[in-house]
């Protein structure tokens, strides 16, 4: 709420429906976000005898798209069954709804929910598994350079931070749903990973 507070006023948030932050890096970044979803799957489904002889064996491939699917539904699961609002709902920012902690499941907070957690953000942070094949590699696979992995996971971060971060400067989530999504995708991912490949 005190970072809310910063950024919004009683008659709303001024950068709701700010150009920049609507329309290139809110709806651009989600059509980026599918042109990636579709390149990944590219990647999993590269017939083996064109690739590299270093490259990473389907089943690995085939693991992280799964995974990177797996995170994107568990964050809708959960946010169509939120009833969690929006700061823009909030009667603090000329809405109808009081904030309710996340984990107050079940109790409503007077507004239209499903808000919890960051729909936005997961639009990077689902693709967190794909830095696995190389943090996390499996017994089989010997050494893998770490800097690959690290580079990816950076890349993750970054988008799903930014992606957070435009959400929170519109009032459509506080910095804390953010955080819960990067949590969710990557407690999906890791379990997803170790459960498959150890």
């Amino acid at each position: 709420m005190s970072v809310m507070r910063q950024i919004g006023s009683a008659s709303g948030f001024a950068l709701q429906h700010d150009w920049l932050l609507e329309r290139i890096l809110h709806e651009g970044m989600r059509q980026a976000a599918t042109v990636a979803f579709a390149i990944l799957w590219l990647w999993a489904l590269w017939p083996k005898r064109w690739r590299s002889r270093d490259a990473l064996p389907t089943r690995e491939r085939l693991t992280v798209a799964g995974l990177v699917v797996l995170s994107l539904v568990a964050v809708n699961l959960i946010k169509n069954a939120s009833l969690t609002s929006c700061p823009w709902d909030w009667r603090a920012f000329g809405g109808t709804a009081d904030p309710v902690a996340h984990w107050r499941l079940g109790v409503p907070d007077g507004g239209p929910g499903r808000c919890f957690p960051g729909g936005h953000a997961s639009s990077g942070f689902a693709f967190f598994a794909i830095c696995l094949p190389w943090l996390m590699p499996p017994q089989s696979a010997g050494q893998r350079r770490q800097a690959i992995g690290l580079r990816w996971l950076a890349a993750v971060l970054l988008a799903g931070f930014v992606a957070g971060a435009v959400q929170t400067l519109r009032g459509a989530h506080p910095p804390s749903h953010t955080l819960w999504t990067l949590l969710i995708c990557a407690g999906v991912s890791i379990t997803g990973w170790r459960a498959l490949h150890t």
